[in-house]
């Protein structure tokens, strides 16, 4: 008999949704079921998104969310938990980069990259596991129902040229996702960590197209980007009942690339 993974009932925050990989989740997420709840900067994109979601008989919500503001991401949980429902599903998505040899990173880029990557991720997940923690009733026995996912990369396991301070930002998320899998799995959180590797989004697209992004193809253990689909399962599989037993693991899903 095929098992099929169902989230109904539940509530998805997703950050990052605007576009990517985070738009992807959001909709990979309500076709199982989960009432989504998108946030971003960038609203304009996000009532596109709702539309499309709601059209398929989704239900959808969204939030302006700036994850390198601080009071911003209060609000925002507030807000998504006011209008869909106490939280069970972070996926912890947004992020950004920059490409530069390291000899030429300012504290600018460092800030931007490490702000959001790193900060926000963390404030984001500590913001959702506080509430998380205090409908438990701080009970340290408590069956795992809630889930944090954080979005890493490869880079944070493997260091890959020209994107150092994006590697060593995801690197942190990757240790940030074990700490607090060691310190809220008693309160039935899990928390664990996707490391996509090279991942076609609209990002990203036009340079697969260039000598640059040819050669870097070539390079890849089986010479070929994967796409935005190629992590459903993973994700599915960690937003569900199924992942019960899985906590503070970094899962990589790049194709063979961590590998060579």
């Amino acid at each position: 008999m095929g098992r099929s993974i169902n989230l109904e009932g539940k509530v998805a925050l997703v950050t990052g949704a605007s576009s990517g990989l985070g738009k992807r989740f959001a909709h990979v997420l309500s076709d199982a079921g989960a009432k989504v709840v998108l946030a971003s900067r960038r609203t304009e994109r996000l009532k596109e998104l709702r539309a499309e979601i709601e059209a398929k008989g989704g239900a959808a919500h969204m939030v302006a969310l700036d994850v390198t503001d601080y009071a911003s991401i209060r609000a925002a949980v507030a807000h998504a938990e006011t209008e869909a429902g106490t939280i069970d599903i972070l996926v912890n998505n947004s992020g950004v980069s920059t490409t530069q040899k390291l000899l030429d990173v300012t504290p600018d880029d460092y800030q931007y990259v490490f702000d959001t990557n790193t900060r926000g991720a963390f404030f984001v997940a500590q913001e959702v596991a506080k509430r998380m923690v205090m409908r438990g009733n701080g009970n340290a026995d408590a069956k795992p129902g809630y889930r944090i996912i954080n979005v890493a990369s490869v880079a944070g396991l493997r260091v890959l040229s020209q994107i150092g301070i994006y590697s060593m930002s995801k690197a942190a998320v990757v240790h940030m996702t074990k700490s607090m899998a060691l310190e809220w799995g008693r309160y039935g959180i899990n928390v664990n960590a996707i490391c996509p590797g090279y991942i076609d989004t609209e990002i990203n697209h036009h340079h697969w197209g260039t000598e640059q992004g040819k050669r870097l193809v070539s390079m890849l253990p089986r010479q070929r980007v994967g796409q935005p689909e190629d992590l459903d399962g993973l994700l599915l599989l960690l937003a569900s009942d199924d992942s019960q037993f899985i906590n503070g693991a970094i899962i990589a899903a790049d194709d063979g690339l961590g590998a060579s």
